[in-house]
């Protein structure tokens, strides 16, 4: 068994004003997140491109996170949180800048290379201010009484919440105002924020220090290993169908082919994310008080975290069961998928919750922003994995194929935590 994480007492005074302060930041960012990725989606399948040009839209975006976040614990060491953060803000305005600039008289080819661009820049600036707000957490959260998962609990929930808000909104925005304008708004607004939190930032982050060693970055600690081997896993089978196949199959469900279908379609897919990713982070927020975590030891905590994937790998399995014997896009058929994505959606939440938790509760205050790097380079090395499969399946074998991967990615991230689930609280 683990030894119990150590206990830094209460907040300390002004933590709470930073706390709210990283939480905002993080909110907006994730607003024009998730508002660009239903933009981008939408208006390149609009266009005609096929699942595998548009997975490869975002494949820029899944590199640049693995590289981010393998550096972006020593960056924040080296030079402080408020930087990393900041720095994040500041690279997706730019981002969003650069794809504002995007000519639609552009061929094919040079359309996917300079939108991979923009979005390997909006990559790098997404992870940077995630390992920002989730380290600021362990360093701020009182440790008594469940505080940290609690604490980390809403940071999460909420944020994953407002990025399903930016999934309807970037919808709307493309069906109400196009493309370029829609960009355009979005970059004014982050660049309000980023001013707005430099000026207005607490005190209650450390600053960085000179001598920090990027090998540092590197985790010793078999516990956290596993769960970022589990993490990569577990985020793959989520955007293996989350990323393309979903949003283009429930798109060809629900469009008649005309411009009016179209737009409707967009706002129903728009809205379907949206809802997806809404109750996905209210779960999130949820799980410490449907897991009874205040009074669970941590090891225990540990342990259910692949009780809870176990169950999540049966879900897309009997979905893509339901979609090849479907066959052809239907309402009924549907209607069925919906309802079996919101249940995956709610397991995959506490699933996720738990990781969120546990990365924190094993690591120390010393290397949190390593460890927490680490994990979420593992994090995004899952997204790209999903981004890359969801696109080759969806080409290869449709919506059925597309599933089957997702339960077959989450099997993975079950045999990941280990045979035995105190094996779990030892080295998940």
């Amino acid at each position: 068994m683990s030894a119990p994480a150590r206990d830094p007492g209460p907040a300390r005074p002004g933590a709470l004003a930073a706390y709210a302060t990283v939480t905002a930041a993080y909110w907006a960012f994730m607003l024009s997140d998730g508002a660009l990725r239903m933009l981008v989606l939408l208006h390149f399948d609009r266009l005609g491109f096929t699942p595998i040009q548009i997975a490869w839209l975002f494949l820029g975006y899944e590199v640049a996170g693995i590289a981010t976040n393998l550096s972006a614990g020593w960056l924040a060491l080296r030079f402080g949180l408020t930087a990393t953060l900041y720095a994040g803000l500041a690279l997706q305005v730019a981002a969003l800048a650069a794809l504002a600039r995007l000519d639609p008289g552009w061929g094919i080819a040079a359309s996917v290379a300079y939108v991979m661009a923009a979005q390997a820049l909006s990559g790098v600036a997404k992870d940077l201010t995630k390992m920002s707000s989730k380290s600021a957490v362990k360093l701020l959260a009182p440790g008594a009484e469940g505080g940290l998962f609690r604490w980390v609990a809403v940071l999460t929930g909420s944020k994953n919440a407002v990025k399903g808000v930016g999934f309807f909104l970037g919808a709307a925005l493309l069906a109400g105002v196009g493309f370029r304008p829609a960009i355009c708004a979005m970059a004014l607004a982050l660049a309000a924020i980023l001013l707005a939190a430099a000026l207005f930032m607490p005190p209650g982050l450390p600053a960085g220090k000179k001598g920090a060693r990027f090998g540092e970055v590197f985790s010793r600690d078999p516990r956290i290993n596993r769960l970022s081997a589990a993490r990569l896993f577990l985020f793959g089978a989520r955007d293996v169908w989350f990323v393309v196949g979903i949003p283009v199959y429930f798109e060809a469900a629900l469009s008649d082919g005309t411009a009016a279908g179209h737009r409707l379609a967009f706002f129903l897919v728009g809205g379907f994310m949206a809802l997806w990713v809404i109750g996905y982070g209210a779960v999130q927020a949820l799980a410490p008080r449907l897991l009874r975590a205040r009074d669970r030891p941590e090891p225990e905590i540990a342990a259910a975290a692949r009780r809870w994937v176990g169950g999540l790998t049966l879900i897309p399995l009997a979905l893509a069961v339901l979609a090849a014997v479907g066959g052809a896009p239907s309402d009924g058929l549907t209607l069925v998928l919906a309802l079996g994505l919101l249940l995956f959606g709610f397991v995959f939440a506490v699933n996720s919750s738990l990781h969120s938790y546990l990365i924190l509760a094993f690591t120390s205050a010393e290397r949190v922003t390593m460890d927490v790097g680490f994990y979420y380079m593992s994090n995004a090395a899952g997204r790209l994995l999903g981004t890359l499969l969801s696109g080759l399946s969806y080409q290869l074998g449709g919506l059925p194929l597309c599933l089957a991967t997702a339960g077959a990615l989450a099997g993975l991230s079950w045999l990941s935590l280990g045979r035995r689930a105190g094996d779990t609280g030892q080295a998940a």
